[in-house]
């Protein structure tokens, strides 16, 4: 099965009804640039149209599952166009300020995350490393998540003074009390206690993270494909009468409420955060 180039931001490979959908930026431990998600898309899309596909695994390559969304690396594309998918939100590229923002967030985060969540195939999460910010919602849009013993979970935005990721949903993926300890602190949450609290299905040693990820897609492989497919929309469906849906659109206008309040208070609509401070506030 051909496979995208290795310096492409995303690989996919397909090995019998498995398909595999690897973030590539290992260097930059998977920091999510505007290309990245585009090329997840694109990847989410050919596995959803190989009737070959039974079952999509997430990776991310090298040491970390994702650390976020790019806000620093070299790559960094936050300002360019690109060609819209998730929505009818003008390009944000010639905008100023919160319509900007607003646009682009709309489309690359929330839009995004809620049609990979609507994806008619299984998804499961292969985590290991950090798996931070942006990449919890990589992580919280698939239908299963297995994590290595070395995995850990954070969310520390709320440093910026902004109230969590654009997709929120922290009381769904976690008991309420649970989600703001988690969000209050910014801690990192490590593997076993995200599965004691039912965020995560499986903890395994990182050197079987790759093997029993496939197994369990395997195994989930064995069911046919429309009986998967409306299991998947039955729960997805639970969860939005549970406001699921309604939530993220109430908290993602509180989340830019806070980028216009730094924008107005601080240095910037982060709050005068970068990675190297945000890195030094959570160790």
């Amino acid at each position: 099965m051909p496979t995208v180039p290795d310096d492409e931001p995303v690989r996919y490979e397909r090995q019998g009804p498995v398909a595999t959908v690897t973030m590539n930026r290992p260097d930059y431990r998977n920091a999510q640039n505007s290309a990245m998600t585009y090329a997840l898309d694109r990847a989410f899309y050919r596995a959803a149209d190989d009737d070959e596909v039974k079952v999509v695994v997430l990776a991310g390559a090298g040491k970390h599952f994702s650390a976020g969304h790019d806000i620093g690396t070299p790559e960094r594309d936050a300002h360019l166009p690109f060609d819209r998918k998730a929505g009818l939100w003008w390009d944000h590229s010639d905008k100023a300020g919160a319509e900007s923002r607003f646009a682009r967030e709309s489309e690359v985060y929330l839009g995004m995350c809620r049609r990979w969540r609507e994806l008619p195939k299984p998804v499961i999460a292969s985590v290991q490393g950090a798996c931070v910010a942006g990449g919890l919602m990589l992580a919280w849009i698939c239908d299963l998540i297995v994590a290595s013993e070395d995995a850990f979970f954070a969310d520390p935005v709320v440093r910026m003074g902004i109230p969590g990721v654009e997709y929120f949903a922290h009381p769904w993926v976690m008991p309420p009390r649970i989600a703001k300890e988690f969000l209050y602190t910014g801690d990192r949450m490590p593997a076993r206690r995200a599965y004691e609290i039912g965020m995560v299905n499986r903890v395994v040693p990182r050197e079987e993270l790759s093997a029993c990820t496939r197994e369990l897609a395997t195994r989930v492989a064995e069911m046919p494909r429309m009986g998967l497919a409306l299991t998947k929309r039955a729960v997805n469906q639970a969860e939005d009468l549970q406001g699921l849906h309604t939530g993220l659109d109430s908290v993602f206008g509180l989340h830019h409420l806070a980028h216009a309040h730094n924008a107005e208070t601080a240095r910037d609509s982060l709050g005068g955060m970068d990675i190297r401070g945000m890195k030094e506030a959570s160790s």
